[in-house]
């Protein structure tokens, strides 16, 4: 009997039939469509896939399928973990609203001097726009929102305890989350407005031209220090 018949008679297959070893290092590129991921890292991967996607192709380009693609996973799985597209972004939202209030505790602190605690929040509130503007503005797509779900809904009252306790700070006066004085609301909504309404006009350029008039090297961040800490001049008509 020839090698190749006792090979035979033993279930073993003759070294010359190799075309499936020629065709095996593609099956690799196969496997890369979908990566195993535990049950709880697939949600996690999931959001960061899609925080990566947002960020390089804008709301507009921020879908299901697309976030699946960019996870390597079968296009079922963001269905599966957020329900639909409103679900993906109020989770993605919560991330943001984390990633915004740590930024703003941890410069806070970092701040040696009351003037520096006073500066911190709003700076890190405007550094964290620049530096994730996708995840900032979905922050305040409330439209595209679902503020039911729990862990959207305890990160965003955490952004407004966190305000509510800089202002409160300020005035030297404990601010409830759940009742305000009318002053203390003024107050609030003054300094949000300010802090939120330069950040918008800075990522929308529209404060190029305020910065090109100013003195040479002056930066956004300056600017913003000159506005929060600038008196407030304007008498009020009689």
């Amino acid at each position: 009997m020839g090698k190749s018949e006792t090979r035979a008679a033993h279930g073993v297959r003759p070294p010359k039939k190799t075309p499936s070893a020629s065709r095996s290092p593609r099956r690799p590129a196969v496997a890369k469509t979908e990566t195993p991921y535990h049950h709880g890292a697939l949600r996690e991967a999931l959001l960061q896939a899609a925080e990566r996607v947002l960020e390089r192709d804008g709301l507009a380009g921020l879908t299901l399928r697309a976030v699946a693609r960019e996870a390597g996973v079968s296009h079922a799985a963001p269905t599966h973990h957020f329900g639909d597209l409103t679900g993906l972004l109020s989770e993605l939202a919560a991330v943001g609203f984390r990633q915004f209030n740590a930024a703003m505790a941890s410069s806070c602190d970092a701040a040696t001097t009351p003037l520096e605690r006073a500066l911190a929040r709003p700076k890190a509130y405007v550094a964290y726009a620049q530096a994730h503007p996708g995840m900032y503005g979905i922050m305040f797509r409330t439209e595209r929102l679902d503020y039911s779900r729990p862990s959207l809904h305890e990160a965003a009252e955490a952004s407004f305890a966190g305000l509510a306790n800089a202002i409160g700070m300020m005035r030297q006066e404990q601010i409830s989350e759940d009742a305000l004085t009318l002053n203390q609301g003024a107050a609030i909504a003054r300094a949000w407005s300010m802090v939120h309404g330069f950040t918008t006009l800075l990522l929308d350029g529209r404060l190029k031209d305020i910065l090109e008039r100013l003195p040479e090297g002056t930066t956004a961040e300056r600017l913003l220090e000159a506005m929060l800490t600038a008196p407030v001049t304007t008498k009020l008509p009689v």
